[in-house]
């Protein structure tokens, strides 16, 4: 089959590779129909996760058509599913607990013990994303054979089309679970870093939770009016100073509210984010924390602070004494897929959430390297790429 595969910073390569096979029961094999690249994609792109491999498969966010399926899975063949970037086993202690981000079961031993040196305990399993996280091929291919299918990928009806749905497999919940983790009361208002996919759902989402004001901050011109457009007022880090301009936009009190959508790649000219660039650059630090810095800071007393975008080691000068002295409270984490997929199924069948809309290119697989190439150098006009296979 074909495949784009990871070789290295700014090296990715569409090559043939063999085809997935069924190697336990719970396996299915899906024929891929849509599959996109996302944000933190490009932390692999530009080498800033560990764990990657010359001829690792990318990609997490994808869907498609059951062909193949072990004796223990529920799923049959012909079925239309949309696959949860997070592997997840359903039976171990945190999947009970329907925090799958955390299953203890996805991750092989043998690569577990690499992410327990790194975080303390093994991360779980994620499609394409380094051997932190299992080393399992991801679906920016022809084929992918989908671990616990018993548990992750949800059955698409009739009639939704691919990109109605596809985000069902990362960004939309992402998007959502960081507006929850806001714990949005009414009257709330919400400040968002960075108006790439994951911050435009969060935008999306912490509205359909009651927020009354949604504030989302970045510096490309279309993706803010794309937060406009969603009903958020905007603020260019370029032109101002933006916790000045929340303090002033909320009678000096500040957001009840952030969330910080942007992770470890923060850009800008700050000193802080400058010092960050030069010790990433000669190794000795590997997370940019502007961004989170900045969240931190802006938040009102009391406040709540949501990270889904992406870190992957070590920080320098986090205000930690603002954290504490503000009393803030602090909720992250990779998502939590499968626990949101049904009822964001629910919400798109109904017309309540709509996604096609930040869908700004649709690209042959062949041409997947192009894709990652623009989506990195030319942020403002791309904001998602999906990819089609023959």
């Amino acid at each position: 089959m074909r495949a784009l595969t990871w070789h290295g910073k700014h090296d990715v390569r569409m090559e043939t590779v063999p085809d997935p096979k069924i190697v336990n029961p719970r396996d299915a094999i899906i024929k891929i129909t849509s599959t996109a690249i996302c944000g933190s994609d490009l932390h692999l792109y530009d080498s800033y996760i560990p764990g990657m491999h010359s001829g690792d498969i990318l990609g997490h966010e994808f869907m498609g058509e059951v062909v193949e399926v072990g004796r223990s899975t529920t799923l049959q063949k012909g079925q239309r599913v949309v696959v949860p970037f997070v592997i997840a086993c359903g039976k171990c202690f945190f999947c009970e607990k329907t925090q799958f981000s955390a299953c203890d079961n996805s991750n092989p031993a043998e690569k577990a013990d690499m992410s327990e040196i790194a975080y303390g305990y093994p991360m779980t399993g994620a499609f394409g994303y380094s051997h932190l996280t299992g080393g399992y091929a991801g679906g920016q291919a022809e084929y992918v054979r989908v671990p616990y299918s018993d548990v992750g990928p949800i059955v698409i009806p009739d009639g939704l089309p691919d990109d109605q749905v596809l985000f069902l497999s990362d960004i939309l919940p992402t998007g959502w679970m960081a507006a929850e983790n806001c714990d949005i009361e009414p009257g709330d208002t919400v400040a968002i870093w960075g108006a790439g996919p994951v911050g435009l759902f969060a935008v999306q989402s912490a509205f359909l939770m009651g927020a009354h004001r949604v504030i989302c901050i970045d510096h490309h011109p279309h993706r803010l009016e794309l937060a406009k457009a969603k009903g958020a007022e905007v603020i260019n880090y370029h032109d101002v100073k933006v916790r000045e301009a929340l303090a002033e936009m909320t009678g000096g009190i500040g957001p009840d509210a952030v969330i910080d959508a942007v992770g470890m790649e923060s850009h800008g000219f700050s000193f802080d984010n400058i010092v960050d660039a030069i010790k990433t650059t000669t190794k000795l630090g590997t997370d940019r924390t502007h961004a989170l810095r900045e969240v931190i800071m802006a938040c009102r007393k009391g406040g709540r602070v949501s990270v889904p975008g992406v870190y992957g080691g070590m920080a320098d000068k986090f205000p930690v004494g603002a954290l504490m002295q503000k009393g803030l409270q602090l909720k992250t984490g990779q998502t939590h897929v499968q626990r949101y997929m049904p009822k964001l199924l629910e919400m798109i069948s109904e017309g309540e959430i709509d996604t096609t809309w930040l869908i700004s290119h649709r690209m042959d697989l062949e041409d997947a390297p192009k894709g990652y190439k623009m989506f990195k150098e030319q942020q403002n006009e791309v904001t998602k790429v999906v990819l089609k296979p023959h």
